[in-house]
């Protein structure tokens, strides 16, 4: 290779190098450090890490009542929240779809601010258009989510992870598992749109914990 063209691709390579590098501090220096994870913002495939865990600030126990609304400020989300269970199949149930504006909390979860996993789920969209949860996937680490409780209590909670996964492989126990501290699972659906069957062959799933003062 002659010397000039060996002195362009080393020259190339080290820029690349040094814009790796400037990236990776601009992150470092602008992710909240509290209790978003040491990852860049986005949806991502697989299970959540271990640093996966609740927020430094954990607020004293919240009385156990109904969730009423939900709240996400990042993504335009305001809407009401209604109990739902278990369908035939013992899967979750869903608000129906002509209620574009309505999340379901999974009854036999915790209610948000107790110490478990609450989990709320909303559809993405319909034949309609867009539904409640349809922004879901763009939360960052740090995003507030804000529920407001039947006793008039707000917890806040801070989204920590945004996760896709296929729903024949559905992270039942990141989901659904005991957690000692107040955890906020959102549940949607997303990935591919399968036309024979009319679903999506996904699930996004946002894990957050609980802070105080936020």
């Amino acid at each position: 290779m002659p010397a000039q063209a060996r002195r362009r691709l080393l020259f190339g390579g080290a820029a690349a190098l040094l814009a790796g590098l400037l990236t990776w501090l601009a992150w470092g220096m602008l992710a909240p450090h509290s209790d978003a994870l040491p990852v860049p913002p986005g949806v991502h495939h697989g299970a959540p890490p271990r640093s996966v865990t609740a927020a430094k600030a954990i607020p004293a126990r919240v009385p156990a009542s109904l969730p009423v609304k939900i709240a996400i400020p990042s993504i335009g989300v305001s809407a009401p929240v209604a109990p739902v269970g278990l369908d035939r199949q013992h899967a979750l149930e869903m608000p129906p779809l002509s209620a574009h504006n309505l999340a379901g909390w999974y009854e036999n979860s915790v209610t948000p601010g107790q110490a478990g996993a609450s989990v709320i789920a909303g559809h993405v969209d319909s034949t309609t258009g867009p539904s409640v949860f349809f922004d879901v996937r763009n939360l960052k680490p740090g995003d507030k989510i804000l529920i407001t409780e039947a006793d008039g209590y707000q917890v806040t909670f801070k989204a920590q992870w945004v996760q896709e996964a296929s729903k024949s492989a559905f992270p039942t126990q990141a989901v659904y598992g005991k957690v000692s501290y107040p955890a906020l699972r959102l549940v949607t659906c997303g990935g591919p749109f399968d036309n024979a069957t009319g679903h999506y062959l996904d699930n996004i799933i946002v894990y957050a914990s609980a802070a105080s003062g936020a």
